[in-house]
């Protein structure tokens, strides 16, 4: 049986759910709006590894800028292999230029060779419009353990989701 609610409680249940649905969208179209001024699908990335040490660390949060045409030796790229769906966050160490595109060769600053074997098969390079997915241009360091913390270990995600629908039902306007 459905519990009885006071229409003022009610009132308090939907106005309690609008808030939270405003919450998500405005969150989502803070998104949106942050990949279209940065001309990238994700305009921010945790540091998942310690191949870029020491300039970044395992979670450090990193900005990303995708509207020059052409990078440069030296810049840190992150980019999408095919069939993979963990960006990888690589300094630019070659690249080929030609009047259509821009092949890169890419290296971890704390690995000994270069990337060759992290992209596809038979795939010495990357383009850099179709697997580029922005240039870093900033970051703050450490912020990003709580994303890798939630991602490694189930309970913590399941704590968090648990406590946020905890205080909402008992959150009073």
């Amino acid at each position: 049986m459905l519990p009885q609610f006071s229409g003022a409680q009610l009132r308090q249940s939907l106005t309690q759910a609008l808030n939270f649905c405003l919450v998500l969208t405005t969150a989502f179209m803070f998104w949106k709006g942050l990949s279209v001024v940065t001309d990238s699908p994700s305009p921010i990335v945790v540091v998942l590894s310690g191949s870029m040490e020491p300039a970044f660390q395992r979670g450090d949060i990193l900005f990303l800028w995708n509207r020059e045409a052409r990078v440069k030796v030296g810049d840190i790229v992150v980019y999408n292999v095919k069939g993979r769906d963990i960006p990888i966050v690589h300094r630019v160490v070659r690249n080929h230029v030609s009047s259509k595109n821009q092949l890169l060769l890419t290296k971890g600053d704390n690995n000994a060779m270069d990337d060759v074997d992290l992209y596809a098969h038979k795939q010495y390079y990357l383009d850099r419009q179709n697997e580029v997915i922005g240039a870093v241009k900033g970051y703050v360091p450490w912020v990003g353990y709580v994303t890798i913390l939630l991602s490694e270990n189930l309970w913590a995600k399941y704590a968090l989701l648990a406590g946020m629908g905890f205080l909402a039902m008992v959150q009073r306007d």
